[in-house]
């Protein structure tokens, strides 16, 4: 999967539909991060108020990466599968 993102909203559902995808509960997720579950869904659901490191964090969980490129970098979609 490959998504540029342009608001807060759009990580928020990439990133409760990937937990729900992995078949990963708000608990289980906390605790691996850290926090509480009620925290993880805040976070969830308002991911502006994630600081860097537990976004690259939450990520690396998930089984996602974070890239950043010029924005006039665009994939050729012929180069695509």
């Amino acid at each position: 999967m490959r998504q540029i993102l342009s608001t807060p909203g759009q990580l928020a559902e990439i990133l409760r539909g990937r937990r729900r995808a992995r078949r990963l509960s708000q608990d289980h997720l906390a605790i691996e991060m850290g926090v509480s579950q009620s925290r993880l869904s805040t976070l969830e659901a308002h991911p502006e108020a994630l600081t860097l490191d537990r976004l690259l964090l939450l990520a690396k969980l998930l089984g996602l990466e974070i890239i950043v490129q010029d924005a006039t970098e665009t994939p050729d979609p012929k180069t695509e599968w």
